[in-house]
């Protein structure tokens, strides 16, 4: 596998006075990258664990959701900041996760288009979420069959699907957020 030939890699004694030789040249190198690939694997195994226990401990709802993972909650976690309230509604978290729709009717034609602004790494994780809804997902699936008879393209269901997502996040996150305040007042 990858892991034992990077931990093989580790293990090289290349001669470092040969260094002019290709072959010792590359062993040199390969024997640094991989000992770098491994300091690197265990932090972020250990950074994983970390957000694991973060999210596990702020938001427990969030990763209850279908398809949702850690990282993809830290990252909604992320967006909404330390003061959700300042989200006045869950339209206004959609316009900060990139996925409220902008329209592009022209005449007879009713379109809405993809925000392009937002920030773009929750814009992404919601992405990842409705992925994941649509492989696994059955009433996922039959919301965005309905969107296509309606005659949306793919793109355009999927922007839906992620509207949707944006919405429930929204509700989950400002449940936390009240409870969290309710228990701040209490003590």
């Amino acid at each position: 596998t990858r892991m034992q030939l990077i931990r093989t890699l580790v293990t090289w004694r290349p001669d470092l006075g040969g260094y002019r030789n290709i072959s010792t040249a590359y062993k040199i190198a390969l024997k640094s990258l991989a000992r770098r690939y491994l300091e690197l694997h265990d932090e972020i195994a250990d950074l994983d664990v970390m957000i694991s226990a973060i999210v596990d401990e702020l938001a427990p709802d969030l990763i209850a959701g279908k398809a949702i993972g850690y990282e993809s909650a830290a990252q909604l976690l992320i967006t909404a900041g330390d003061n959700p309230d300042r989200l006045k509604s869950e339209a206004s978290f959609a316009a900060l996760c990139g996925v409220n729709p902008i329209p592009a009717s022209s005449g007879k034609v009713n379109r809405h288009r993809l925000n392009r602004g937002g920030d773009r790494a929750a814009n992404s994780a919601l992405h990842i979420i409705a992925i994941g809804r649509l492989r696994t997902d059955n009433k996922t699936k039959e919301y965005v069959d309905k969107r296509l008879t309606q005659g949306h393209t793919k793109l355009e269901a999927l922007r839906c699907l992620k509207r949707y997502i944006a919405r429930e996040v929204y509700y989950i996150l400002k449940k936390r957020n009240n409870l969290i305040n309710s228990i701040q007042i209490a003590a």
